[in-house]
Formats: C-alpha cells, structure tokens, sequence
C-alpha cells in the first residue's frame, strides 16, 4: 500500500490530521490500533473542556482562537454539534495557579471575564460553596467538547475527501530507506509513505524512543454523579475548575447531562505503563473525587453512577510537543498532550499538516518544540 502520507495514530490530533492532509488533496492513510467506536486512549470521556483564557500558557490563545473556528468549519461540515458554549467557571484564590494565570492571559488578550467575590460567586450560582477568600472567573465563551463525537466526525470529514483509516491494527516498526517510511503493521501489511504524521498518545516514548522524549503516562479517572438537585443541568451551570490548597489535585466537572454530572482531579493519579493501565475503577478513585465534590456543590455527589480510566501522556513542562521530526523533516510529531490537548485537536492537525507537506507553520511553535528539553539537565535529545 503506498501514500503519499500515513498518519499513525487515529485519537483526537491523528484523525484531525488526516482531516486536514485529505482536504489539502493528499493520498493519506491513517492507522490506528484501537476499534473505531472503542477508542482506549485519551480522546474519550463523553465532555472536554475548551476555553481561550489560557492559566497554562498564554502562548496558546492563537491557535485557541483558530481551533474554535475549525470546530465550527467541522460543525457545518458534518452536520453534528461539537462543542457547547455552555461557560468555564474558574474558582480559588486570587494567588493559586489558576486564577492568576486566567487573569494575566485575559488581560494580555483582551479576552472577556467576569469576575465574582465569594458572595456574589455564591448567588449567582446556587448550591455552589466557595470559600471566603475566594473568587470565580466566569469565562462565557468556554464550554464543552464533545470528544468521542469530534473524533467520529473528523473522520468522517477525512474519508468524504478521499483518505484511508484502518482500524484495530499495530503498527510494529517502520524503517526509512532513500526516501520512503515503510510501515510493517501486525496483520501483515505493509505500508508505503513519503512523509509520516506520528500521534502516539501513550505510546509516544516507545514509537518515538530515538528522541528519548521525557513523558510519563498517568492514569485518570473520570466519574459520573447523579445530583438531587436541578440546580446544576446543563443550561443553568457552567463547567467549573477549583484549585483549593487541600486538593491533591485541581476538581474539575462538567454540568449536568442526562441527570450525570462528570468531575475528575485534573492530573492526579499513579504513573503507568501504556500496555499495563489500570482499567478498573476503585472506591478509593471515587471518594477522592465525591469528597472535593461535596465539598463545591454539596447535592451534586449524592449518588455514584459510573466510572472510566483514561490517560494523560505528561511532558515535565505541561506543554505539548508538536514539531517536525528532529532528524527527519519528513515527519512531524504531536504527544505529551499533558491532559488538556482535546480542545486544540482541529488546529494541531492543521498545524501538523502544514509541518508535513510546507516544512514550517504561520504560529509561534518555539514553546511546544522537541529541543525545548535540551535545557533540562539529563534530558537532552
């Protein structure tokens, strides 16, 4: 089987990059190990968060305000809602990580914010129990992705113009060899490409092993809630992120859908190997959670629903890693997502078209590049 590009990896960037490489005419085949309705890497959980007040990185707002632009292109394309604008509400002190970084990226970006002291935060969102010191940025452009859905439609997108996705199928090795990436898979084949697309979520270190990339894999749970109350559905409440000094780990959620409201700690949970993951869900995953619940918005844990482990590839900065191949520019790379890339998924596919088939990309990519991690002592590539 010969392409022009393959494109490894079929979650959330790999099937908007396929996407993106089909729309630019390219002969283009992607390859994923997993079933197509199954996906067991990161690109599931039912909601993600999408935002532009960025705490992480102000650096990332460009390619935030191109991603909600792609999602709604892909909307209209396919004829299915992604997202739902339904706001982000960031909550704790002024000094924690996330409220201050919210506010500085607001600010650098002229992007709109309302600010709430506890009080007000306690009125306008009832049920709600915010500290005395603390305080809630309403961001009203953010909302939820709706992952599973997203990757289902980008696929559709990538097929209607033309490109090949094959599913429950490993990609082995592959070797380079004048030119042409020879891609042996485990049924057998073999596929032919001038350029390759590589985005291996937790399989990044072992696909990728030459660059001796520093990630680590972890695994999350996500949780389901039933409330007993209405105060917290969809229409009426927010998506919420709270950074309190006792949390091992930021509480994040969605409101409720179809009587369930999803919460998780966001970036908690014990470092793993991508072929040993944890699948099961413990009690001790759901009291974590139910507790920082309860002690947010005290009526919407009132009965446990449902469970899922997911997995969050982390680089030691946070940052993605989004880059052509450093010692072969006829590849480009994106991983180590760090547990907030869904939201960008339509842009890095561009991005990673662009880096494929144009050598460079019209974004500031410095932050998110491969030799960032020659600074670290031990690190290098």
């Amino acid at each position: 089987m010969r392409y022009e590009v393959a494109v490894v990896g079929l979650g959330g960037m790999g099937a908007a990059a396929l996407a993106h490489l089909a729309g630019r005419g390219v002969e283009a085949i992607g390859i994923e190990r997993y079933p197509r309705s199954a996906p067991g890497g990161a690109s599931c959980g039912e909601t993600r968060m999408i935002r532009k007040a960025y705490f992480e990185n102000a650096s990332y707002v460009p390619l935030l305000e191109r991603a909600y632009d792609l999602w709604y292109e892909l909307e209209a394309e396919t004829d299915r809602r992604l997202i739902d604008l339904v706001g982000v509400l960031m909550v704790g002190a002024p000094e924690r990580t996330a409220i201050a970084g919210t506010l500085r990226t607001a600010q650098e970006y002229d992007l709109p914010i309302e600010i709430f002291d506890a009080e007000q935060l306690a009125r306008r969102f009832p049920g709600t129990h915010p500290r005395p010191q603390e305080i809630g940025l309403l961001e009203r452009q953010g909302g939820i992705v709706f992952p599973e859905r997203a990757v289902e439609a980008m696929l559709h997108a990538a097929e209607a113009r033309g490109a090949t996705a094959i599913f429950e199928t490993r990609l082995e090795r592959w070797t380079t060899h004048a030119g042409t990436h020879r891609l042996a898979l485990d049924d057998g084949r073999t596929v032919e490409a001038s350029r390759l697309v590589i985005c291996p979520g937790m399989w990044a270190a072992e696909l990728l092993a030459a660059l001796n990339l520093p990630l680590r894999v972890q695994r999350n749970v996500q949780l389901w809630f039933e409330p007993s109350t209405t105060l917290f559905d969809r229409g009426l409440f927010p998506a919420f992120f709270v950074e309190r000094l006792e949390l091992p780990a930021p509480l994040y959620g969605f409101p409720a859908i179809d009587g369930q409201i999803k919460a998780a700690l966001h970036g908690f949970g014990d470092l793993t190997d991508p072929e040993r993951v944890d699948r099961r869900v413990r009690d001790g995953d759901v009291t974590i959670v139910r507790d920082a619940l309860d002690e947010w918005i005290g009526s919407a844990a009132s009965r446990y629903a449902r469970g899922r482990v997911c997995t969050y590839t982390l680089t030691p900065d946070g940052n993605f890693v989004v880059d052509r191949h450093p010692h072969d520019p006829s590849i480009a790379i994106a991983c180590g997502f760090s547990g907030h890339g869904f939201k960008f998924c339509p842009v890095v596919g561009e991005i990673l078209s662009d880096l494929v088939l144009d050598g460079g990309s019209p974004y500031d990519l410095d932050f998110l590049a491969v030799d960032r991690f020659r600074s670290i002592p031990g690190l290098a590539t």
